[in-house]
């Protein structure tokens, strides 16, 4: 008998950075993290490539449009968590038209700018590490393992 295939996860997350500052949600109502700080993110809906989930998500998140020529893959994580295994495709984001708003209250409860080497207490730890390791200049990392 064969062997099911194994499934794993995607989701992105997308850097936007201005003037030296991050842009991080505090999450809220969503059963995952809730009240603490991540960047603007999301699953991969399948049928999607990487970029496209990033444009959808910030659409979605912050009312922001992108053009996929103004994202670059910036780190890979390979992480391992209570709900599985996930392959996150971390994104700066290097222009972007708009000015971002909270546009999933129900979802975020706080939305602001925050220093690329100080970030708040309450950050989600993978999006800590992540963001550390693009800093500096690692572009494929894991996250969860017993290494």
């Amino acid at each position: 008998m064969d062997k099911p295939w194994f499934h794993i996860y995607g989701a992105v997350y997308l850097l936007f950075v201005r003037e030296g500052k991050l842009l991080m949600l505090r999450r809220t109502n969503t059963g995952y993290e809730d009240g603490k700080f991540s960047l603007v993110a999301g699953k991969l809906d399948g049928g999607e490539e990487v970029k496209q989930a990033a444009i959808r998500e910030a659409e979605e998140e912050i009312g922001i449009r992108l053009h996929p020529d103004n994202l670059e893959v910036v780190l890979v994580m390979h992480r391992r968590s209570d709900s599985g295994e996930w392959v996150d495709f971390f994104l700066r984001v290097n222009a972007w038209e708009g000015e971002p708003f909270n546009n999933e209250p129900e979802k975020c409860s706080e939305m602001a700018w925050f220093p690329l080497e100080i970030l708040p207490d309450a950050t989600i730890p993978h999006v800590r590490q992540a963001i550390s390791r693009i800093r500096e200049g690692v572009v494929y990392d894991s996250f969860g393992w017993d290494i």
